[in-house]
């Protein structure tokens, strides 16, 4: 089974250790973007996977193209041209000072890039599974119709459509979000949402205002994955995280499926979070291994979130785990020692 994945690939910059961004004299410079984090996991998982983005044809863009290819992804559809690579910079958070992103992606090669040029029928080429995250349609209205042609030509072909819904409210509004989400849904197959994803996407409330407090809302979560299906018939599969969440270190995570009028729930973890950012990326990649090699419900929804909070543990945007070391943890929380 043959994965694509599309969107942005970025550099990313961070201040040493928990320095903010205003104090920062350097920058630790690495790369990451939402589809290029779940194409490198699943890679690493030993799955064929293709990435598609647009890369400017200067020496940022060989090295991000190095990078995916350091991990097997392949980059053949990879387009080149424009000025610049995307940027974003991460500031670090600390017990109750929250985890900040600045974006710096104006006039990147990709935000510039046009749905025409991409040829979707040589790109889809032996691929049976498609992946793309809310993120890319935000980028431009121009990346908006290109995964709308995506997902037209993937129903047409009978390629599964799997959409992390992703919301990103620096990129866009809620009402913008919900106008072309709510399109794309007629296309997908499996939907992964989490905390405002539901509401800010597809104008479905899953929780009340807390969302960082979702473990208590466990109800509100299922009638909101299930309206999911009643609204987007096409989507047979809805999967989430929930999360109550005490500082930047400290949070407990579980996670839900829906599939086939049935739920199906997780173990709770209680990770000390190293570096928030990228989970959601490692929960997605972990369900598409798990819906690849055919996986239970059970396992694909402890084996999806098992790699999420490995995630957690690891610095940077890749998810650098073997599927192993997934299993290792999955049902057990409390699996950490000595590898010798």
């Amino acid at each position: 089974m043959k994965v694509l994945t599309f969107g942005e690939m970025m550099m990313r910059l961070k201040p040493p250790a928990h320095e903010r961004i205003l104090q920062a004299q350097t920058f630790e410079a690495t790369y990451g973007g939402a589809e290029a984090n779940v194409a490198i996991s699943l890679a690493l998982l030993g799955n064929e996977v293709t990435y598609l983005t647009k890369l400017p044809a200067n020496l940022l863009g060989d090295s991000a193209l190095s990078v995916l290819r350091k991990y097997n992804v392949q980059t053949d559809h990879v387009l080149r041209g424009g000025d610049r690579l995307g940027l974003y910079f991460f500031e670090k958070g600390a017990s109750v000072r929250s985890t900040n992103v600045v974006y710096d992606r104006k006039h990147s090669a990709f935000s510039l890039a046009k749905e025409s040029e991409f040829n979707w029928a040589e790109i889809f080429k032996d691929v049976t599974l498609f992946y793309f995250s809310g993120v890319t349609p935000a980028v431009s209205d121009e990346m908006a119709a290109a995964i709308l042609a995506a997902c037209e030509y993937c129903q047409k072909q009978g390629i599964e459509v799997v959409c992390d819904l992703n919301y990103r409210g620096k990129m866009w509004a809620p009402e913008k979000a919900q106008a072309f989400m709510r399109k794309a849904m007629n296309y997908v197959t499996v939907c992964l949402a989490h905390d405002e994803d539901f509401e800010a996407a597809l104008g479905i409330q899953a929780f009340d205002s807390n969302h960082g407090q979702a473990l208590e809302q466990k109800k509100q979560y299922q009638n909101a994955m299930r309206m999911v299906t009643e609204q987007f018939p096409n989507c047979h599969t809805v999967a989430s995280v929930l999360r109550n969440i005490y500082s930047v270190e400290d949070s407990e995570w579980m996670a839900m499926l829906y599939q086939n009028g049935q739920f199906y729930e997780t173990n709770l973890y209680h990770p000390h979070v190293m570096e928030g950012v990228a989970a959601g990326d490692a929960f997605g990649a972990g369900f598409v291994h798990s819906l690849i090699h055919e996986f239970s419900p059970e396992e694909t929804i402890q084996y999806a979130l098992a790699a999420s909070v490995l995630k957690l543990t690891i610095s940077g945007d890749f998810n650098l785990v073997s599927d192993a070391e997934i299993r290792s943890i999955m049902g057990n929380s409390k699996a950490a020692r000595l590898n010798r």
